[in-house]
């Protein structure tokens, strides 16, 4: 089934890869990049990511049957940043894949990127891209929160973030430990939404009064909904995929809640690493990887919500449906997400809760 996908990809982007010539014979690595430029594509590509290894293969391989290009991918999970960080006066990899928006501006802000003018980039809502080319959003994954509905009706279900502090839900919730991304990008979008109004001490009671409600921590996704199909807990929140695989791969009779504050929108981003050394196959993999084409692959095969709104007549029914959004500055997350990180890890969250380990 992959190999015929790949072949279907080969031929619907055989005329959409800015970066390579499709007149241009794989053994003739002569291209055109999507600045307009002549220039030859290296034979080779290394990938740093956070995504996984199906879905790096599955990628990897078309773009090499697409372009002649050899892929090598590492999988590198919390990783990420501090190898890329540390290659930063002699990179190994030629691209960045994955990672929440705020880490890539802040990578930005240390001039590890090298910028790319990809054909889709003038499609991309703001919120998803760098204004100056250096990093561009690939797949945006919302955080909702979700409940048992054979535990809870909707009425008694919370219906936005500031419930989950009421004394009527101790015990019922869940959650993933601090080692999660997308737990981390949530805990700190909440704490904006004080801080933006010069109530941070607001921010951190109420995160108490959550860690006080909360039965338990998981470090990983898997236990948490387990717990939640037990009926261990009745509450939790996790990616909107997540939560999806579960309802239709294992009958969890799972609601998801479009809170009233709206969810956190986290994006996965793709950036050229600068001073890399196959540049060129670099600048056509980004190119390439956010194409519609390619977005779509990803939701129909991995369940990832694409950024582009051409890609999602593609995709599945789910992802049509709009929620509301929370206003993040992500900016200002990129700033101040160690500061606050480091206090509710240390003062608020309960490590004694940390009990269920795989």
């Amino acid at each position: 089934m992959k190999k015929v996908l790949i072949l279907l990809l080969s031929l619907v982007l055989v005329f959409g890869l800015a970066g390579c010539n499709s007149n241009t014979p794989k053994d003739d690595a002569s291209a055109e990049t999507p600045t307009g430029a002549s220039s030859e594509l290296e034979d080779k590509l290394v990938i740093y990511s956070t995504h996984s290894e199906e879905m790096l293969e599955a990628v990897s391989d078309a773009f090499t049957e697409k372009t002649g290009v050899e892929v090598e991918f590492i999988n590198l999970k919390g990783e990420l940043a501090d190898r890329v960080r540390a290659e930063k006066e002699n990179p190994q990899a030629d691209i960045m894949f994955g990672g929440a928006s705020s880490l890539f501006i802040e990578m930005t802000e240390e001039g590890i990127f090298e910028p790319t003018t990809p054909t889709w980039a003038g499609e991309l809502d703001s919120m998803f891209k760098d204004s100056e080319g250096n990093w561009y959003g690939t797949i945006k994954t919302p955080v909702m929160m979700f409940y048992n509905k054979e535990m809870l009706t909707n009425e008694q279900a919370p219906k936005d973030w500031a419930d989950l502090a009421k004394e009527e839900y101790k015990g019922l919730i869940v959650s993933r430990d601090s080692a999660s991304s997308s737990i981390r990008s949530t805990m700190m979008s909440l704490i904006f939404q004080s801080y933006r109004n010069d109530k941070i001490d607001e921010a951190w009671s109420f995160l108490k009064n959550l860690d006080t409600n909360m039965k338990n921590y998981y470090n990983s996704g898997t236990m948490l909904f387990q717990s939640i199909g037990k009926k261990e807990a009745a509450i939790s929140y996790a990616t909107q995929s997540s939560i999806i695989d579960n309802i239709t791969q294992n009958n969890m009779p799972l609601e998801i809640i479009d809170a009233e504050s709206g969810s956190v929108i986290i994006t996965d981003g793709v950036a050229a690493i600068k001073s890399a050394p196959h540049p060129n196959a670099a600048k056509a993999f980004v190119e390439f990887a956010g194409s519609a084409e390619i977005q779509a692959m990803f939701a129909n095969e991995f369940n990832r919500i694409p950024t582009l709104n051409s890609a999602l007549k593609d995709c599945p029914e789910w992802m049509q449906t709009e929620y509301k959004a929370m206003d993040v500055d992500w900016s200002v997350l990129s700033e101040k997400q160690s500061e606050w990180l480091q206090k509710w890890d240390s003062e608020i969250r309960n490590a004694d809760k940390d009990l269920k380990k795989e």
